[in-house]
């Protein structure tokens, strides 16, 4: 984005802000129609079946201010049903806009849904993709921005231009192709390559001297990933909504569904340097690479790509543990971000969800708690609105793990508007996860190998953890994250990692204030589409 298209957003919303002091306006407007497409392309360099949106793979690029309202009309021209959510958005008051099966019936083939939500009190580096199917492996992701208004400081110098990129693995194997795999009780094979923004290679053009923002998100499907430049420090400034500690690095993790943001300054000779993105804790390392300009450069990129980090899981963990809040920036609002100590709140109540991979009817499925989720054919927000019996069950899970077989069932975890939870996620397994809250940005107050026990509470950052809403949980380790839930609606809890999401690990967390009225939750949409056991109901 350049810094002309910057200072217009700002002065934009600057517009807005003086106009108030003579007319009380409301949050600007942004309009924009979506077409969802079919199309052939070569990403690794064969054809296949690809999603566009307005013909673009990847999707458009969302520019907005904090506050704007997104008026999204999406027409779905594929032949199966099809959703977009957007990761990271809070949606608040509004699960009814969230995107995802349990709150949304999907959009049928040659119809339309019109999204109407807010980044509310949110600025950040975040992204969109398919909810639906498999249809994330072909494509219809995008990058999404909420920009500060100009009237809240940011902690840096706005850079030159910013630069979004789209990191992710990728295969050649078409998204009908991997869901039959995995409706079969085979796991995704290794993907068969990366991309940066939807390309094996791409540019990106700076002049010598000049500071730049990278906004770097793994979109991927599976794979952890590590991101750097050749021959320049990176300095981490914000983390899917929070500003951070200035910190500089060489090179920086991101694993499936997280973002961040860094400043570069182009500070080296003038040529070309290798922009790298490769897997991590992986035996075959797949890397892709882009390339960055200088404007007065005359030499191409040469030499080997930088390596990246030798040292696995510790190394990436104790990384994970450098990620600090700035506590005295402002994000959105203009309160300092430490002004809220979340960590002197005694939590009202703690989950632990378990993870596994069990066979079900002999079939592979992946599972919290011994659930595997099912997806109903009503969405379970409809179905908690209109008091449809038989759809989800508030007693499917325990909040604990506990022996026995694996069950499918369709789980909700019930909570009180405003309560204050630990949650801690246990992974048993050899693999790496990730994990993904809709509705709330969380602070990830602890990273441990083993077994979780209270008495890793001692280790807990209760000072200066930031917030985001993607959480790594490492191979045979715990990630624990502290929540407000502040924000009623039915919202997804689910891996990140798309496989693991398809075959049922996830579930539902219903925040729920008995006193119903606007200050809590917004009313249903008129527009609402209606499907399964709500088809005839009318909002």
């Amino acid at each position: 984005m350049g810094k002309a298209v910057l200072l217009q957003l700002l002065f934009g919303a600057l517009a807005v802000v003086l106009s108030a002091s003579v007319v009380k306006a409301e949050d600007p407007y942004k309009f924009y129609t979506w077409t969802v497409t079919y199309g052939t392309l070569s990403p690794l360099g064969v054809p296949q079946q690809v999603i566009l949106i307005n013909g673009q793979f990847p999707g458009p690029r969302l520019d907005v201010v904090t506050n704007d309202n997104i008026i999204l009309n999406l027409i779905n021209k594929l032949d199966q049903p099809f959703l977009l959510t957007w990761n990271g958005i809070k949606q608040r008051k509004n699960s009814w806009q969230d995107g995802v099966l349990g709150t949304n019936c999907p959009i049928p083939p040659n119809s339309n849904y019109t999204y109407k939500f807010q980044p509310k009190d949110q600025i950040g580096t975040f992204t969109y993709f398919p909810s639906t199917k498999l249809h994330r492996a072909a494509g219809g992701f995008g990058g999404l921005n909420v920009y500060s208004r100009p009237r809240i400081p940011i902690p840096y110098p706005i850079p030159e231009s910013d630069f979004t990129l789209l990191v992710g693995d990728w295969y050649k194997a078409s998204h009908q192709a991997l869901q039959k795999s995995l409706d079969s009780g085979k796991s995704l094979p290794y993907p068969d390559g990366l991309l940066i923004n939807g390309q094996a290679s791409s540019t990106f053009t700076g002049d010598q001297g000049k500071t730049y923002m990278f906004r770097v998100s793994n979109v991927g499907l599976s794979t952890s990933l590590n991101f750097r430049i050749q021959g320049h420090k990176m300095k981490l400034v914000e983390c899917e909504g929070s500003h951070t500690q200035q910190n500089i690095y060489d090179s920086l993790d991101v694993h499936v569904g997280q973002s961040f943001s860094v400043l570069l300054t182009l500070d080296q000779p003038p040529k070309d340097y290798y922009i790298v993105a490769s897997t991590r804790f992986t035996r075959r390392v797949l890397t892709a690479t882009a390339v960055l300009h200088y404007s007065n450069s005359h030499t191409s990129v040469s030499g080997p790509v930088p390596a990246g980090p030798r040292y696995q899981f510790h190394w990436s963990m104790q990384q994970a543990r450098t990620f600090r809040w700035n506590l005295t920036a402002n994000a959105a609002r203009p309160n300092p971000q430490g002004s809220y100590h979340y960590g002197q709140i005694v939590p009202t109540k703690t989950i632990v969800l378990a993870s596994s991979a069990p066979l079900i009817n002999g079939t592979l499925r992946y599972a919290f708690n011994r659930v595997s989720y099912v997806n109903p054919d009503t969405p379970l927000k409809l179905a908690d609105y209109f008091n449809i019996p038989g759809v989800f069950s508030f007693d499917a899970i325990q909040s604990v793990p506990s022996g026995g077989p694996a069950i499918l069932a369709t789980p909700v975890l019930p909570s009180s508007h405003h309560d204050f939870l630990e949650i801690v996620f246990q992974n048993n397994e050899r693999t790496m996860q990730s994990v993904h809250l809709d509705g709330y940005d969380f602070w990830p107050v602890g990273y441990g190998s083993g077994q979780w026990q209270p008495a890793k509470r001692r280790t807990y950052n209760l000072v200066d953890a930031l917030t985001r809403h993607t959480v790594q949980v490492f191979p045979n380790s715990w990630s624990t994250i502290l929540v407000s839930l502040d924000n009623q609606g039915m919202w997804n809890l689910r891996s990140a990692l798309w496989e693991r999401q398809y075959l049922g690990q996830q579930l539902y967390l219903r925040v729920w204030n008995p006193t119903q009225n606007l200050a809590n939750e917004y009313n249903i949409p008129s527009n609402a589409l209606m499907c399964g056991k709500a088809v005839g109901r009318h909002p």
